[in-house]
């Protein structure tokens, strides 16, 4: 394999992994103690819908340990990372689950301020809605921001307005442009998500989320295939065989030249993803995460090509 020319690589990756990130940042590796708020979401429980986005399976909250409260969730997780990792390894307290900024401001000071003290955390990661951003909420968040290393999750999933329709998401994708500038102008550390393999979207406008993301430029981005989980809207959708998954080359594919796209400055902290595997109905592929990375790393060192190649500046 060809040795990269990325600038952002300690381990000859040819884009800008979390792993870069956090060891140029802490030094170290860092790892995620996911935490469930019991948060719903406005297109949850009525005020903007109902049933949630068509892939919405429990808020994402796979791997949480819903039902306990925040500081008894961090100590399953902080057992969790120590025991596999050593006592002395350092985690971000992620609120993953729903929409985390989705509720009165004083019940979100609370919940955020008290993982700051807790051993081990270092950071903390809010997973939220861009329509979910009020001048006070993002007076907290900045509040927050200066107190501890922030990171806000938005998830774009596409740039398209006819997949934003289809999926539920009940925003515009405008109205997520307002939301991410909002933060922006805060100081705030923003990463976004797409969603690849979106139905009825062509390899070309998968693309095109990827140029509006580096449009936007933000600190960081995750990348990942779309999972049918069992129990969703969309899982009803794939047994009418209402639209085709990518295979995995054709997702391996679609990553490289969006990384091409993307600023090389921009943190890709996921480039696949894990569903649950007892509720993943497909693609079955994207369960072999080593072969999809491994893919990845081969297709880019074959292309001589990696993260930002052929990303412009621009306004």
């Amino acid at each position: 394999m060809n040795r990269s020319p990325f600038k952002y690589s300690c381990d000859n990756k040819r884009y800008h992994t979390l792993n870069y990130y956090n060891k140029s940042h802490y030094g170290e590796k860092i790892y995620k103690a996911v935490l469930d708020c019991g948060f719903s979401c406005p297109n949850i429980d009525g005020t903007k819908g109902t049933g949630g986005c068509i892939f919405c399976d429990g808020g994402s909250g796979y791997f949480t340990h819903g039902g306990f409260d925040i500081k008894s969730q961090l100590m399953k997780e902080k057992d969790r990372i120590c025991g596999k990792y050593g006592e002395s390894a350092r985690f971000t307290a992620y609120f993953q689950a729903n929409t985390n900024t989705y509720a009165p401001v004083d019940v979100l000071k609370r919940l955020y301020y008290s993982v700051l003290d807790f051993p081990n955390v270092c950071g903390i990661s809010i997973g939220t809605r861009a329509d979910c951003l009020s001048d006070e909420i993002v007076g907290l968040l900045e509040e927050l921001n200066s107190k501890t290393d922030l990171t806000v999750e938005l998830g774009m999933q596409s740039c398209h307005e006819s997949t934003l329709k289809l999926i539920n998401r009940c925003y515009s994708h405008e109205e997520f442009c307002e939301g991410f500038y909002r933060l922006r102008s805060g100081g705030i550390r923003t990463c976004i998500h797409i969603i690849n393999g979106l139905p009825n979207e062509t390899p070309e406008m998968m693309i095109r989320t990827a140029e509006e993301a580096a449009r936007l430029a933000p600190e960081a981005v995750k990348l990942q295939m779309l999972h049918v989980i069992k129990g969703t809207v969309l899982a009803d959708m794939y047994g009418k065989i209402e639209f085709r998954l990518l295979e995995r080359s054709e997702y391996i594919d679609i990553i490289v030249k969006q990384l091409e796209l993307l600023p090389p400055e921009t943190v890709i902290e996921r480039i696949t993803g894990d569903g649950d595997k007892s509720k993943l109905i497909a693609p079955m592929w994207s369960a072999d995460k080593i072969a999809v990375l491994g893919g990845i790393d081969k297709r880019l060192a074959e292309l001589d090509t990696w993260q930002g190649r052929s990303y412009s500046k621009r306004a």
